[in-house]
């Protein structure tokens, strides 16, 4: 079965406002057989956002639409593809409490779901890691290094997998080595593969699945899937399942990374 496990929509702030039928239609028109829109789920309310637009998720108040508009495309499109309405849930450190309550009240709604880090935590401040290279520069001068970043962005999955969210946790955990999106301007000097072995072994033992994220291959800074190829292909000889996710941020990006990863005879 081919499928795209991980697409936004026009209900992300930072995304594009591409009508969600058009991503259902291009979807089909590239042979897809599933999809899953997940878009960021709403922020813990008390977490104050350090993006400067403060647009890295849906709000609350759009929660309700958001799944009444997936469910009526997953009806009116059920007979040609399967449609899932689900959501991409941030682990934001220190609001585990909160998350897990979220999805105690909205599981229920949930088809399918990723489990990703996006915030990282260091002196009590919180950064969006992924959200600009002068971002990421900035955070070098507090943290005092790209390894210490690294560091503390694998500590932070670390903690994703092993963090109690109740029944409604997403079982597949997003874009693994997402602090990797501007390694062609910011250099570690550390080999983290260690690191990245020991993160798929904690995959393994909660019998979870890893989101291979197709994004990172159009990064400019960038340029690999998260995760590369010599993780993915550990991870599939460990057993764990790879679902490919596009992470499409609007209609155009559907499928990107395909043509490398499929190049590589390691996806499936």
């Amino acid at each position: 079965m081919k499928k795209d496990g991980h697409i936004h929509t026009p209900y992300c702030p930072h995304g594009t406002k591409d009508p969600l039928e058009s991503y259902i239609i291009k979807a089909i028109s590239l042979g897809f057989q599933e999809i899953s829109f997940t878009e960021h789920a709403p922020l813990p309310q008390r977490f104050s956002e350090p993006t400067p637009l403060k647009d890295s998720a849906m709000s609350m108040n759009q929660l309700e639409d958001y799944f009444k508009e997936v469910n009526g495309l997953k009806e009116k499109y059920k007979s040609i593809i399967t449609v899932n309405a689900g959501l991409e849930v941030d682990f934001i450190e220190g609001y585990e409490q909160e998350i897990k309550a979220f999805l105690n009240e909205y599981g229920r709604l949930i088809d399918d779901s990723i489990l990703s880090v996006h915030f990282l935590k260091h002196d009590n401040v919180y950064d969006c890691l992924d959200h600009s290279p002068d971002v990421f520069g900035e955070m070098i001068k507090r943290y005092g290094s790209v390894d210490a970043i690294y560091e503390r962005y694998y500590q932070t999955v670390t903690l994703s997998i092993l963090a109690d969210l109740g029944k409604y946790k997403p079982k597949r955990i997003g874009h693994i080595n997402l602090v990797e999106k501007f390694k062609k301007k910011f250099q570690s000097e550390k080999d983290f593969k260690d690191t990245l072995m020991a993160i798929l072994q904690a995959v393994k033992q909660n019998g979870y699945e890893l989101d291979y994220n197709g994004a990172g291959s159009s990064k400019p800074l960038c340029r690999e899937p998260y995760p590369p190829l010599w993780t993915a292909n550990a991870a599939l000889e460990m057993g764990i399942t790879l679902v490919y996710g596009s992470d499409a941020h609007q209609v155009k990006e559907l499928g990107q990374g395909l043509p490398m990863m499929l190049s590589q005879e390691y996806l499936y």
